[in-house]
């Protein structure tokens, strides 16, 4: 079905493609581009005369291909180009019949090329001086371009160059003067509009039917693929609702089929091997979740799906292999922090079926596993699970289940193993839920000594965990990501987890801990605990003074620990030279400096510092904030409930390489009236910042405070009146973004947004005002 784009039989040939045109005639059926249409249509006809590209890209499926087809069909730029031609390209192309087939189109020349002509050079002639335009269907390589877009001319001719592609790298190098498409998926009503098409032909649908045919286009999730392929399906039955039904609520089973295999296979057999175990990890979320990205990148470091190559270090790696995947479109972008970095991520439904799908065929996994007690250790039928869902569970839970009768990895054990042995099992636990508490009343814990090779293990879903967990978890000591919920927590009860990198614990109060059992685990690289402070013991100050060379060199976060600021507790996080992110909450008005020596965290980028008492015995204390010095080279600064003094307003506008200031102060500050005056005070690098100062009635600025940013939002119910407004002289200002604040400070903010329209002809700010 030459809809889908998929077509063209070099697609996924692993000869030399086919090089005739692919494209189907233009009765086609087009559903949800019209304004795609519309939009590129424009830049073909309209814009510079220079030569442009126009680049769509976006996901398999997506309907790329469909889109070219559209606008290259269309009566209106048939008739105003001199010359057209489309040729597919692929993964494996050949340059010299792609340059081939494009003459032969544009000159109507079927005649065979001798061996001997300079194709390339007779093309360029044959272009020179004419308004052609070039469709380059399914670009891989930025050297396909590079190959290829030699041989068109760059003349004044208004000539353009339409590019699908998958990979938004590819698109981006592409750019010229147009910005790169990037293709959305249907909404539900497109996708049935697109699904009658395909079934009636023109014909109307019965009454009795829509329901069903609304459930089966809502299934489909908004690929255009998806809907061709199931409305091929469902033409061939019998027009009944229950059939169609049937068809929606095992949609996963026709998605699949050889035609939508094929398009996600040839995106997933061109992925590096590391890539490949990225992508199928994500399978094991649950349909259609939004994976926190910091959360997903330290779980494919604890399963060691990355290695840390060319890098300063494994995290920066691990992004880069996230980017990959979104740049070819096979995982997408669901929500993005304040900077633009991508917060959230979610694979399509077709690509997580599709992972499930390979996992089995691969034996990466088995999503069932039935109890047989003579099973033996080195069966063939053994495959390594990665997900630990209810029916294993249960299985466990089996008093008759024997765990030796199944084969455990043991990579880092000696085993005797004589010839030949499969791959053993390992069980990795499920990275979103594993909460038996809500499903068995026996105590789940003795599972986890059964689990005794598991690298990842998050039960933060589940209620408290009884006491006896630091029983049950003696016997992990392949841990690598541990995240809990308990009543009471202490170091010393983990400290044999010496392979750990991730601890992440909420705790129902705030624990004292002693400090020494941390040192042992030099591979931490993660520590976020809700509620701790620290405790130092007589014997703990000595051992620690005589232990000065100790570090945690791999630790890179670090927080949320409630700390005095008295002698001994800046020196702990002394021990932290490779700090990058740091959470602490300040339990009274420090005696000693919060960093005695800046100099020591040269890498801490982002810090977050909460003052527990607020006001009180702030406003009686003299000379507190000059202890507030913070690191240099800070490109994150959040502060809640601290005094806002000259000189920590100084302190913070020091901080040369500040992106980003987030200040907080609730409603323990609501009688001061407080009048924030930073007129001559300058913020060189700031972009990003946010209020939320309840007692906030006057800010004073000046053009030259903010020069550097580019999002401002104010929340919080504070009383201020009015956006200073010299913020119109801001040039690189985008967004006002005002909430839950007085109707006079959302005025100002449009008043703003207006004169820069005035002064500039540019509609270059935008502003929101949201309300509860």
């Amino acid at each position: 079905m030459e809809v889908v784009e998929a077509c063209g039989k070099g697609t996924f040939s692993t000869a030399e493609p086919s090089t005739r045109r692919s494209f189907p005639s233009t009765d086609d059926e087009v559903v949800g581009f019209e304004k795609d249409a519309e939009s590129i249509m424009k830049k073909l006809a309209g814009g510079a005369k220079e030569l442009d590209v126009i680049s769509i890209f976006g996901m398999p499926g997506l309907g790329k291909t469909t889109l070219a087809r559209k606008v290259y069909n269309n009566s209106s730029i048939v008739n105003h180009f001199d010359v057209k031609a489309w040729i597919s390209v692929s993964q494996a192309y050949n340059r010299m019949k792609l340059l081939v087939e494009i003459f032969k189109q544009v000159t109507g020349d079927k005649r065979e090329m001798k061996e001997d002509v300079d194709i390339a050079d007779k093309l360029q002639k044959t272009l020179k001086g004419r308004r052609y335009l070039i469709v380059l269907d399914d670009i891989w390589e930025v050297d396909a371009w590079e190959d290829l877009g030699l041989c068109f001319p760059k003349g004044e001719d208004g000539s353009r160059v339409i590019v699908t592609t998958r990979i938004e790298e590819v698109a981006k190098h592409l750019q010229h003067r147009s910005d790169p498409y990037s293709l959305r998926f249907l909404t539900p009503e497109e996708s049935w509009e697109l699904l009658q098409k395909k079934v009636f032909q023109g014909e109307s649908c019965p009454p009795d039917l829509q329901e069903a045919g609304l459930q089966v286009a809502k299934h489909c999730k908004g690929l255009p693929l998806v809907v061709v392929l199931i409305a091929g399906i469902i033409v061939k039955m019998e027009r009944e609702a229950s059939l169609w039904l049937e068809v929606a609520n095992d949609l996963s089973c026709h998605v699949l089929g050889e035609q939508s295999m094929k398009v996600m296979q040839s995106s997933y057999d061109h992925l590096e091997d590391h890539l490949k175990s990225c992508l199928l990890y994500m399978a094991f979320f649950p349909e259609d979740h939004e994976i926190l990205v910091s959360d997903l990148l330290k779980l494919w470091m604890a399963e060691e799906f990355v290695e840390n190559i060319d890098t300063e270090n494994i995290e920066e790696t691990s992004r880069i292999c996230l980017n990959d995947l979104l740049k070819r479109s096979l995982v997408m972008v669901s929500k993005r922090s304040f900077n633009g970095d991508t917060e959230y991520c979610t694979v399509h439904d077709v690509v997580r079926e599709f992972c499930l799908a390979k996992l089995i065929e691969e034996k990466y996994m088995q999503l069932t596993m039935p109890y047989s007690p003579n099973r033996h250790v080195y069966s063939k039928e053994s495959r390594l699970c990665i997900y630990i869902h209810d029916d294993l569970v249960k299985q466990l839970d089996h008093c008759e289940y024997q765990l030796d009768k199944i084969p455990m990895l043991e990579s880092k054990l000696e085993t005797k193993c004589f010839g030949d042995c499969p791959k053993p099992l390992e069980f990795i636990a499920h990275p979103v839920q594993f909460n038996t508490w809500n499903y068995y009343q026996s105590d789940p814990l003795p599972l986890l000594v059964k689990l005794r090779l598991v690298r990842v293990l998050r039960l933060m879903d589940a209620d408290y965990l009884p006491s006896s967990w630091t029983t049950a978890v003696q016997s992990l000591t392949y841990l690598r990501y541990l995240e809990i919920s308990v009543k009471e927590f202490d170091f010393k009860w983990i400290s044999h987890l010496l392979d750990l990198q991730t601890l992440v614990v909420r705790s129902a109060i705030c624990n004292p801990m002693t400090s020494l059992a941390i040192w042992k685990m030099t591979k931490l690289r993660h520590v976020n605990i809700t509620k701790f402070s620290l405790v130092w013991e007589d014997d703990d100050r000595a051992v620690f003074e005589q232990s000065s060379t100790t570090m945690l060199e791999n630790l890179k976060t670090f927080g949320m620990c409630c700390t005095y600021v008295d002698d001994m507790n800046p020196r702990f996080w002394w021990r932290f030279p490779n700090l990058e992110q740091l959470c602490l909450k300040i339990e009274d008005v420090p005696s000693r400096p919060l960093f005695p020596i800046p100099e020591i965290h040269t890498r801490l980028q982002s810090l977050e510092l909460e003052v527990k008492n607020g006001r009180k015995g702030y406003n009686t204390s003299v000379g507190w904030d000059n202890y507030f010095v913070f690191p240099s080279n800070l490109r994150r600064l959040s502060i809640r409930n601290m005094s806002l003094t000259e000189k920590i307003v100084s302190n913070i506008a020091s901080l040369r390489m500040l992106e980003s200031l987030t200040l907080i102060r609730g409603s323990r500050f609501w009688n001061m009236n407080y009048c924030w005056d930073v007129t001559y005070v300058e913020f060189p690098a700031l972009k990003y910042l946010t209020l939320n100062i309840r007692d906030l009635t006057e800010w004073k600025a000046s053009e030259e405070s903010f020069p550097m940013l580019e999002k401002l939002v104010i929340k919080g119910y504070c009383y201020l009146e009015e956006i200073p407004p010299c913020f119109v002289d801001v040039s690189t200002l985008q967004l006002i973004e005002v909430e839950d604040c007085m109707d006079s400070l959302g005025i100002s903010a449009m008043n703003i947004k207006k004169e820069i329209e005035e002064t500039t002809g540019c509609d270059s700010l935008q502003v929101r005002i949201l309300e509860d």
